[in-house]
């Protein structure tokens, strides 16, 4: 094995570990606020509300991402009111169609995600809350957030990392992230197994830090959980 090649294709592939990242933040972020709209509308009771929740969150669940990435950066472009519009100087370049396909598509899954935590909140809890005098937004904040989060969170972390996996698809429409320049580099040299196997290395350590760090958040959400010590009297 070329040790000498595999440290240079490793090189050049941590410079575009910022371009993966930025793809990655953006996705989980814009896709999570319009994850936390789409579950507003799923519980809302409103009929109109939760069937166009609904249909989105089977949409995007339903249809490839691929597809959908293609959609976003070949398709909007057929739409003169889009062509035209005051947003064609931001669609037509790949980094935002590659964030907004992937936050579309997370937004999708994180929804039910979200709606399932919010489910696993006790009534009994709520009630109590109620009894003294919590209501409205404050009830939200303080209790049904809170723990829908942490119910949520094991489902949610792996969603991240799927995303993470996910940002690869990029490639295909011109953003030159970790695979975009994996691919380019094998179109110059010829050798799939090497630079693949630095591609799924770095992947693998961005994985690890993700998991590790919802890991630590999810122990420090449970600490209620945790068996207490009680202190040793002299």
């Amino acid at each position: 094995m070329d040790f000498a090649f595999l440290s240079s294709t490793m090189v050049t592939l941590i410079k575009a570990v910022p371009t993966t990242l930025i793809l990655f933040s953006l996705s989980i972020l814009s896709g999570a606020l319009l994850a936390l709209v789409i579950t507003a509308m799923r519980v809302s009771g409103n009929w109109f509300l939760t069937g166009f929740a609904k249909a989105y969150i089977f949409v995007f669940r339903g249809s490839p991402l691929l597809i959908q990435m293609f959609l976003v950066f070949y398709g909007l472009g057929q739409f003169g009111v889009i062509r035209y519009s005051f947003l064609w100087p931001f669609l037509r370049e790949p980094m935002v169609c590659a964030v907004l396909s992937l936050a579309l598509c997370t937004a999708g899954y994180s929804a039910e995600i979200f709606r399932g935590g919010i489910r696993a909140v006790s009534t009994k809890e709520i009630e109590a809350a109620r009894s003294v005098g919590m209501s409205g937004f404050l009830l939200v904040r303080r209790i049904i957030a809170p723990i829908a989060f942490r119910h949520a969170l094991p489902a949610y972390s792996t969603e991240i990392v799927l995303m993470m996996k996910s940002t690869a698809l990029a490639s295909l429409v011109t953003v030159w992230e970790v695979t975009g320049v994996a691919q380019r580099l094998i179109s110059q040299t010829y050798r799939t197994m090497e630079v693949f196997l630095c591609a799924a290395l770095i992947y693998l350590v961005l994985n690890f830090i993700i998991l590790q760090a919802m890991s630590l958040l999810e122990y420090s959400l449970s600490r209620h959980r945790r068996p207490y010590a009680a202190p040793l009297r002299a």
